[in-house]
């Protein structure tokens, strides 16, 4: 069974150190993947076709590993406002320490269940509507006071 960690940090310079922390623990590349609005899409703003694909592919992604629905759409706003994902995948013990890695390096913190509204600069949480998901998600691992989730699938 495969356990990924997922963490959402504010800025890029994070992201480097996260992969770099991750590379020197042994975990090999192509089992990191870094998640970030593109810079370069083709039309412009938030309803155009190309950045709607990535958000609905990446919303996707993360409801197949077994993130709840306000979790996964509180992962695409935090991206939505410049923040950048890290996936890491790998058996569970390596999946465990990336999650640790990730938290040094302060992933933000997704609230449980309620309102999951990343606290990224530019985020007015008095602005925002809250999300309620009454559901349980079986597969996930949550620490609590870590920013990092781990997802089962």
């Amino acid at each position: 069974m495969a356990k990924t960690a997922v963490g959402l940090f504010e800025n890029s310079s994070s992201v480097d150190e996260v992969v770099r922390d991750l590379e020197a623990s042994g975990f090999p590349q192509k089992d990191v993947r870094i998640l970030g609005e593109p810079r370069e899409m083709a039309g412009s703003g938030v309803m155009s076709i190309p950045h709607t694909d990535f958000e609905v592919d990446l919303t996707r992604e993360l409801r197949t590993i077994g993130a709840a629905d306000a979790d996964a759409e509180a992962y695409v706003e935090g991206v939505r406002r410049g923040g950048v994902i890290v996936f890491a995948t790998g058996s569970g013990e390596k999946a465990d320490t990336a999650a640790e890695i990730m938290n040094r390096h302060c992933a933000v913190e997704i609230e449980e269940l309620g309102a999951s509204v990343p606290h990224l600069p530019g985020t007015d949480r008095d602005d925002m509507a809250p999300v309620h998901d009454g559901s349980v998600q079986a597969g996930r691992v949550r620490s609590p006071g870590a920013g990092a989730r781990l997802f089962v699938w």
